[in-house]
């Protein structure tokens, strides 16, 4: 050992045996066969070889000379290397360097070999492998931590490592390397930012995405040294997010990144960093909040995440963000909703309401993402959402915007498709989404074409596959059809009849375009491309591509044969599909993937297409319904009761009779139905017999074996079946047999001879049989039909009450309640009414007797005889039934004409019947001879007396039909051009002389210039030109002026020499031209024409008489205020609920669905132009003070004029004394038979015109619409608490009683009245601090300032002024 030291000491070289002194004087070869020799030696060597050590103590440190560490040749330093690394383990734990700049140069010099381990394919790759497995299994580079420079050498190290790892390496590589860097974490006093920054930029998405590996040693290397590299993290991310201090790392712009990914690797790593995100989401700075929110959402939504149950403060502030100013934030947050429900579906309760609130959220964008967020996960699972986030969705179909209906309404689909059509869930599953086929057809009532096109296709794709072999689709449609609700169906059928139409229009286009080119053929052509033009997407861009077509249908045989067939009513589905590939393919062009033209053709050819229905299908579904019919079908496991399904089937086959009755000519079709008509259901029998009579044109000559086994069964349901089985069944044989002559005298003659009243329940059938049978051969029946209903109906049926009827209360029962006779009596009235209509000719008279029992019936409250026997029920029915007859006579025109004045007049009382279910029996065949144009104009004017129906659905009903009528009118005049000569019969402004005249005429209007009577008017004329007047359509405003100036320049028709009459006449006209003045701006210019006035109802106008007087009180000033109604919205509202009928409304109707409040001059109206809406405030603060003044000029007169009205409220309060003692001085005055309800509300404010008059906006604001003035009273709510339910009708009074509205609307209005009476005692107060005086000189002018919008400003100035001086 001695001997040893000496020779070191002396400062010679000991190399190894064998190997000789390496120097720069040897070749390179010769010096690496040497140092491989030394590196065997110190690979052998270990550290307890004392001798061996200090032996070649001097070769070590000649070794690590500049010589070496310097040298050019890669082999050269990596032996070297490599002998390094051994002597570190060799003599560790003390190194045989002792100069700092020595070992720092030695372990720069490792740390450059290790770049070596990058080529593994290298044949030095093992002695780099040996390298740094050496030095991460001895920890050599710990030597360094008491070193200046240990921060530089250990970056340059984590550098190297990052850089070289890839692919080709293995678990070793991976192992040595996270063992040699976590021992520098582990084991030194700290950690530098650049050493941190040079672990982390591997985890930043870019240097992630381009060296995965090196990501995954990041990773591993912090979940090896979480808790030791844990505070310097911590420190980093203050630093940077807490004191802002961005410079401190290259890093600080990926903060959030860096964030995530290290809660991912290990959320230990940021337990004191969570905290200050929580400050982060408060920031002000939008865009720092809203890269919180986007990290935190895939923090909380990551699959795994606990987040939001270990730091519930955190979850919280994060879900505040919700409700977020800015929407990119907003916007955020809803899109990590999806991630969330699907990976922590507890919580789905959190999210639910923030969602809520965001789905009516302002933007669209908002909205959309919500639905995307909500179907996403439901498409995933649906028990991941629960029925509150399907309910957000259901809402969003009704959205005002296309987009975001598009997106609910297809989700829904998609849902109901997977969990309903597939059962992926289930039954429970779709059970619980079994509403999404009913509201996805309820759209249908949509006045959008978009929707309705949608809707189409939903059906055609998700709820009934077209797709799907026939069998297999017409068993989803038959139990489809079985489980839709009234509604649901009632929107199928009315899609297949819209289809059915187009189809015929496209049909009628090919034919015309067939024909020879004329004048009349350019104009019959365009006439046509408009119909069709309606019936798609943007009428204005798709009406040049319909002419398109049409010229290419002139021009290409081939596209015009292959649309013909696909109109062709025996086209199959799936020649369907080959046309309508055919047509998109010859037109469609490769070179313009965008072609709005090929768009346009395949939304028609959507349309037309017949891909679920043909004879195929039909026969498919016939089976089905025999299935059930047998019990061998699934009935019970699809949740359908067999009897209901084959009801649903027989229906669904009828609605099919209509739209495609090709398809049921078919032997095994008919033959099916057959055996449907001996069943015993009624229901079953009467829809096979609706089948026959739409299908069986053909039957008698294509099927006689069928005919020989239906006809028995026809003459037998039409002589012993039920009432509406034998109707069908006569016309059945009308419609099916060429010798029906013979037919219907084998039924006529033997039931004309057995007709008698001793027994009415078999009296029921016949009368209905021989009523159709007289209306479809009235002249093959002539005689005996004369005297039957001279002798028999009406001497023996109608004039004699033979069973006193049952006393009760009730105005109504259900129709199995009716007594035999009664339905024997209305099956009467029908038989004389269809005999008429069959016959079409007054020649005998008959049709002024018929009205005049019709009428005798009406005015005897329908106890014909007077006798007192009828029961309250009966009576009712026999009203409605003799209503109703008026109705259809009045359809014809030879019968119009005869029938008086009076007689209308008590028609229209009906509509104001003391029995609910009359009005609103009455009013549906009022609409539907109206939507016809088969009933005259003047009966569009009955609808006015419902303004004061106590009901709120009657009126809101009422007011539906109003709209539908007046825009069908409209819409017809736009469309057939040439009708001017009928225009007093078709415009629908015509409607206001009849409305006047029949309010004239109203028993309730008995006193010419009492208030409350002539206020009734006012609702009632404003019930009717509200809708008129939402449009100024050719200057209508002033027509509507023009004609009622007209009127009162003549006489009342019926009355013209009785001067009450005229005064009355007089009075509503100034109502209604006060209504127009102060609703109008434009009621002053020229007339577009001279109204004609109806000859029945007002004489010709005096030329020497000029009426300019005014005839109406002077208290009636304070009910007229400007404002203009309020144009109707399309698809205005988020949300637009369904009418109490389940119908959707048209557009304005759809606006009082909650209230018929009439309209006022709202900026916020959509049917303002631009300038309106600049001055919106204006218009709010100067309506305020306008009508602020009006009341309290006008209460001032008041209470000079009568001081018994200054304690009457001043809003919807209940007549007191003062109102009780009108009613006594009133005691005279002559009943109307329909008694109107006391009046219970009779304040000033109620009243005021300007203010009842704001459409009911309940269903149609929106969430964007923030600024809106405050709701106002509702408009026309008749008097609701003091009418009489205990009364009867009294004999012989003309018209009925008003029934009392239902017990809990009466609970609803009088608490609305008790809120208005407390908002209008704080008016009233500040009326009395105040104190202002208004002369009625200022207020008109005032008046007719605020008229204009331009001036609204000059009249907000003026009442600041006034209201200055007046303090």
């Amino acid at each position: 050992m001695a001997h040893s030291k000496n020779r070191a000491t002396d400062g010679k070289i000991t190399y190894p045996p064998g190997v000789k002194e390496i120097s720069d004087k040897i070749s390179k070869e010769e010096m690496v066969r040497r140092l491989k020799m030394v590196v065997k030696t110190f690979m052998d060597m270990d550290q307890d070889s004392e001798e061996e050590k200090e032996l070649y103590l001097n070769l070590a440190l000649h070794l690590a000379s500049d010589f070496f560490l310097k040298h050019p040749d890669k082999d050269v330093r990596l032996l070297v290397a490599c002998c390094l690394a051994d002597i570190f383990r060799i003599y560790a734990p003390e190194a045989p360097y002792t100069s700092p700049d020595k070992l720092k140069d030695i372990f720069m010099f490792i740390t450059r070999q290790l770049k070596g381990l990058e080529d593994t394919k290298s044949a030095q790759f093992n002695r780099y492998f040996y390298l740094l497995e050496n030095i991460a299994w001895v920890k050599s580079y710990n030597i360094c931590f008491e070193l200046e420079d240990s921060n530089e050498i250990f970056t340059q190290l984590y550098r190297t490592l990052f850089q070289v790892i890839n692919n080709g390496h293995n678990q070793k590589v991976h192992m040595h390397m996270v063992d040699l860097m976590s021992s520098i974490v582990c084991e030194g006093d700290s950690v530098s930012q650049e050493l941190l920054d040079t672990v982390l930029v591997n985890l930043v998405p870019a240097h992630k995405n381009l060296n995965k590996q090196a990501y995954d040693l990041a990773k591993a290397l912090l979940k090896r040294t979480a808790q030791a590299i844990e505070p310097y993290i911590t420190n980093f991310f203050n630093q940077v997010l807490m004191l802002g201090k961005t410079s401190v790392s290259d890093l600080s712009e990926h903060v959030f990144d860096l964030i995530l990914e290290l809660y991912n690797i290990d959320s230990h790593l940021l337990l004191s960093v969570l905290p200050q995100l929580e400050f982060k989401l408060k920031s002000n700075d939008n865009d720092e909040r809203l890269q919180v929110v986007k990290l935190l959402a895939k923090m909380f939504g990551a699959k795994d995440s606990e987040l939001a149950s270990q730091n519930k403060p955190l979850w919280q502030c994060y879900l505040g963000r919700f409700n977020d100013i800015h929407v990119p934030v907003r916007l955020e947050c809803v899109k990590f909703a999806s991630h969330c429900l699907m990976n922590h579906p507890d919580l789905a309760k959190d999210l639910t309401e923030y969602l809520k609130v965001r789905s009516h959220d302002p933007e669209e964008a908002i909205r959309h993402d919500v639905i995307v967020s909500i179907v996403t996960a439901s498409k995933k699972d649906l028990s991941l959402v629960n029925d509150h986030l399907l309910n957000f969705v259901r809402e969003r179909t009704l959205d005002k915007r296309w987009r975001v209906r598009k997106e609910a309404m297809m989700g829904l689909a998609q849902i109901y498709k997977k969990y309903a059509l597939q059962a992926e869930a289930g039954k429970e599953a779709a059970k619980q989404i079994s509403w999404i086929k009913d509201k996805l057809l309820h759209i249908y009532y949509q006045n959008s074409i978009d929707d309705r096109l949608l809707v189409e296709r939903i059906f055609a794709q998700y709820l009934v596959p077209h797709n799907l072999e026939t069998t297999e689709r017409m068993k989803c449609l038959y139990y489809l059809y079985a489980t839709l609700d009234g509604n649901a169906v009632k929107a199928l059928n009315e899609m297949w009849k819209c289809q059915n139409m187009l189809r015929h229009h496209v049909k009628d286009l090919l034919d015309l375009i067939k024909q020879p080119k004329s004048d009349s053929y350019s104009k019959a052509v365009f006439s046509k491309v408009m119909v069709i033009t309606r019936n798609l997407p943007d009428p204005g861009k798709t009406q040049d591509f319909v002419k398109k077509l049409a010229q290419v249908l002139e021009e290409d045989e081939k596209i015009r044969k292959q649309l013909e067939t696909l109109v062709s009513p025996s086209c199959s589905c799936k020649q369907a599909e080959v046309c309508v590939k055919e047509i998109t393919k010859k037109l469609g062009s490769p070179k313009q993937p965008s072609n709005p033209f090929l768009e346009m053709v395949k939304f028609l050819l959507e349309r037309i297409a017949p891909v679920h229905i043909d004879t195929e299908s039909i026969s498919a579904l016939i089976k089905q319904v025999n299935k059930s019919i047998e019990g061998t079908a699934d009935d019970e496991d699809e949740g359908v009761p067999t009897e209901q399904a084959i009801r649903a089937g027989l229906e669904l086959l009828k609605v099919l009779s209509f739209t495609h009755p090709v398809s049921f000519h078919s032997a095994e079709t008919f033959e099916s139905l057959l055996g449907c008509l001996k069943m015993d259901d009624e229901k079953v029998a009467e829809a096979a017999l609706q089948i026959f009579k739409n299908t069986g044109s053909k039957l008698e000559e294509s099927f006689p074996h069928i005919k020989s086994v239906l006809l028995p069964v026809l003459q037998q349901k039409a002589k012993k079946g039920p009432p509406r089985q034998a109707k069908y069944a006569i016309h059945c044989i009308n419609a099916m047999f060429s010798n029906r002559d013979t037919h219907f005298a084998q039924i006529f003659e033997p039931l004309h001879k057995s007709l008698d009243t001793d027994n009415m329940e078999q009296l029921i059938t016949p009368l209905t049989t021989l009523g159709h049978l007289a209306m479809l051969a009235p002249e093959q029946f002539a005689a005996p039909l004369k005297s039957l209903v001279a002798n028999f109906i009406v001497k023996d049926l109608l004039m004699n009450d033979r069973i006193p009827g049952k006393k009760t209360t009730k105005l109504w029962v259900p129709d199995d309640e009716v007594s035999p006779e009664t339905l024997a009596k209305i099956q009467g009235l029908k038989l004389m009414v269809r005999w008429l209509l069959g016959v079409k000719n007054n020649q005998s008279k008959s049709g002024n007797s018929t009205l005049r029992m019709l009428t005798a019936i009406l005015s005897s409250d329908g106890d014909l005889t007077e006798q007192g026997k009828m029961g309250k029920p009966d009576m009712s029915r026999l009203r409605l039934a003799a209503g109703c007859a008026v109705l259809r006579l009045a359809q014809e025109p030879c019968y119009h004409e005869i029938i008086t004045l009076e007689q209308y007049q008590l028609c229209a009382l009906v509509i104001n019947d003391e029995c609910y279910q009359v009005r609103q029996a009455f009013a549906q065949k009022l609409q539907k001879g109206l939507c016809r144009l088969r009933l005259p104009l003047e009966y569009l004017a009955v609808f006015t007396l419902c303004a004061k129906d106590p009901v709120k659905e009657r009126r809101a009903h009422a007011r539906q039909c109003l709209v539908k009528n007046i825009n069908l009118r409209r819409e017809y005049l736009k469309q057939h051009a040439a009708v001017s000569e009928k225009l007093t019969s078709l415009l629908p402004e015509y409607v206001v002389p009849y409305a006047i005249h029949l309010l004239v005429h109203d028993p309730d209007y008995v006193k010419v210039q009492d208030i409350e009577q002539l206020k009734d008017i006012k609702e009632a004329l404003w019930f009717v030109l509200e809708i008129l007047m939402a449009k100024n359509e050719n200057n209508s405003h002033a027509f509507i002026r023009k004609m009622v100036e007209n009127i009162k320049q003549t006489k009342d028709g019926q009355c013209p020499d009785d001067p009450k009459i005229n005064e009355k006449l007089y009075t509503v006209c100034d109502v209604a031209m006060n209504i127009v003045i102060s609703k109008s701006t434009t009621y002053s210019l020229d007339s577009p024409k001279d109204p004609v006035l109806p000859a029945r109802y007002f004489t010709q106008p005096d030329k020497n008489f000029s009426n300019t007087k005014n005839y109406l009180p002077p208290e009636m000033k304070s009910f007229f205020t400007p404002g203009k109604p309020k144009a109707a919205n399309v698809l205005g509202a988020v949300n637009k609920p369904l009418s109490a009928t389940g119908k959707l409304q048209t557009k304005l109707s759809r606006m009082e669905t909650t209230s018929n409040a009439s309209s006022n001059s709202n900026p916020s109206s959509p049917g303002r132009s631009k300038g309106r809406l600049v001055c919106q405030m204006h218009i709010h603060v100067s309506s305020f003070i306008l009508h602020y003044h009006c009341k309290v000029f006008f209460s001032g007169c008041s209470q000079s004029a009568s001081p018994s009205e200054t304690e009457k409220p001043s809003r919807g309060r209940k007549r007191g004394a003062a109102a009780n003692q009108d009613d006594k001085g009133q005691e005279s005055k002559p009943k109307r038979g329909r008694k109107k309800a006391a009046n219970t509300s009779t304040d000033d404010a109620e009243d005021q015109w300007g203010e009842d008059s704001s459409m009911a906006e309940a269903t149609l604001e929106t969430e964007d619409e923030q600024n809106s003035p405050p709701k106002r009273g509702r408009r026309g709510r008749p008097p609701k608490s003091a009418a009489s339910k205990d009364e009867t009708p009294s004999k012989g009074r003309r018209g009925r009683k008003k029934t009392a509205p239902p017990a809990d609307e009466e609970n609803e209005e009088e608490q609305e009245e008790e809120e208005d009476d407390e908002d209008d005692a704080g008016s009233e107060n500040m009326e009395v601090k105040l104190g202002v005086e208004c002369s009625e000189h200022v207020l008109t002018q005032v008046c007719i300032l605020s008229r204009s919008v331009a001036h609204s400003q000059c009249v907000v100035l003026m009442f600041y002024r006034r209201l200055l001086r007046s303090r």
